[in-house]
């Protein structure tokens, strides 16, 4: 577009907007000097002593209220809920209830013009404070706030009738170029509609996640991709259905996504791996959320599977975020993958002296008096060589909960075999060394000042 095009484009929205400026204006004029009248000033006074009376009641009443509340412990979640937000919005409840009263004696008592400016607030108190209670089942706070004041300021430019005029100059404030047009008022729909539909997807979202997770006859890894794909698709589809509700048109998007897709693939060759890793762990299900896994030095259990790493806890409160593509591409070493039995091994060694088929009993034995080495898979215990000081042993043994820690059993063990070989006489040898003078040297002298 050409700079004289742009100014006289530009020239023109500036034209249009004073004009609509101007008539609010006339408007606005029009409605100070109604007020002025004896009738509806009589109407604000009227309004102002009922917002008055209704903030005394609601402050003498709400101490009693919340009084009441605390002694409500057997009621559910859902309903003491409701009754925190009417709580905190009880000066407003009552505003409204008596409004409407007022408006429902004056519109009995005198003529209908003379109640006018009472039941524009009426309205606008009862359709703010419906909104109010609609948004409060958006949990997302940023949401909320959005849907809440764009709900609250076209409830009240359509109850005062500003509606035409309010989007005829948000459609005038735009720029084009080509066929290309975007205006202010496009962007406000686009807004508030991608908004509410996100709300709707995320609530969608969320209370199918919980019927996904309450299932028992789904795995754990299938729930958490049926759940991610879920989200992707809900909010997506709210994305571009937003989009075409705003008739914002999706071709050149399809085209502009497709040249970025190329570049990202490119410059996120990272990121995509790990999302394509996530989506391979998820589906051949070789790790799930609370599996015991050792990845390089690292040793805890799955918290979490994320889109791009997995969440590991260790035994030291440490959370540890592997990417996707090392538990692709890497060794890893899955405790509990079909079963949670694990066998742990420990070595040690006694001295030449000592019976080797007693040494193999007591170590049976001692290892079977620990609380979580399984009894219905005994331990057992191999010579596995002679050592220059001594007989070197393997105690196998079996355990059903990795997830309680590997260390501490093991320890745990080895102080039962040291108790059982101290109280049978049992010894275990540690390297000695023998130091002879040759006759005839001198042993060093150390001079100290």
């Amino acid at each position: 577009m050409e700079e004289g095009d742009v100014q006289t484009n530009l020239a023109d929205q500036a034209a249009e907007i004073a004009q609509i400026g101007q008539s609010l204006l006339v408007q606005g004029q029009d409605l100070i000097e109604s007020l002025l009248r004896p009738w509806n000033a009589y109407q604000v006074g009227i309004i102002l002593v009922t917002l008055i009376a209704s903030h005394a009641l609601g402050r003498f009443c709400a101490p009693e209220l919340h009084a009441w509340l605390r002694s409500r412990e057997g009621w559910p979640k859902w309903r003491l809920r409701l009754a925190l937000i009417v709580h905190k919005r009880l000066r407003g409840i009552i505003f409204v209830m008596m409004i409407w009263i007022v408006l429902t004696v004056m519109r009995e008592v005198t003529w209908p013009s003379r109640s006018y400016f009472i039941g524009i607030v009426a309205n606008l108190a009862i359709a703010w404070l419906v909104v109010t209670f609609a948004t409060r089942l958006i949990s997302n706070p940023l949401m909320r706030s959005i849907v809440r004041y764009g709900a609250w300021a076209w409830v009240t430019l359509r109850i005062l009738g500003q509606t035409e005029n309010t989007v005829n100059i948000l459609d005038a404030i735009a720029y084009e170029a080509g066929d290309f047009r975007l205006s202010l008022w496009i962007i406000v729909q686009g807004v508030f509609i991608l908004s509410v539909f996100f709300v709707i997807a995320r609530f969608i979202s969320r209370q199918t996640s919980r019927r996904v997770q309450s299932n028992k006859d789904i795995s754990p890894s299938m729930q958490v991709l049926l759940v991610k794909f879920l989200q992707v698709v809900l909010y997506g589809a709210a994305f571009f259905i937003g989009l075409k509700a705003v008739g914002f048109d999706l071709t050149g998007l399809a085209v502009l996504s497709g040249a970025i897709g190329v570049g990202l693939g490119f410059g996120l060759q990272k990121v995509v791996s790990n999302l394509v890793s996530g989506i391979i762990i998820l589906l051949d299900k070789s790790i799930k959320p609370g599996d015991v896994i050792t990845v390089g030095q690292t040793f805890g259990w799955i918290n979490s599977l994320g889109a791009r790493y997995v969440s590991i806890t260790t035994r030291d409160g440490r959370e540890y975020l592997i990417p996707n593509e090392d538990l692709i591409t890497t060794q890893v070493v899955n405790w509990s993958h079909s079963n949670d039995f694990v066998r742990l091994d420990i070595f040690f060694g006694t001295a030449y002296d000592d019976d080797p088929h007693e040494v193999r009993k007591l170590a049976i034995e001692a290892a079977q008096t620990v609380d979580r080495v399984l009894t219905f898979r005994p331990p057992v215990c191999h010579i596995v060589g002679f050592g220059d000081s001594s007989v070197d042993y393997i105690l196998r043994f079996w355990i059903k909960d990795p997830t309680g820690g590997l260390t501490n059993i093991r320890g745990n063990v080895y102080l039962a075999l040291w108790d059982a070989f101290k109280e049978n006489g049992v010894s275990i040898p540690f390297p000695q060394r023998e130091v002879k003078v040759i006759e005839g040297s001198k042993p060093a002298q150390i001079v100290l000042d």
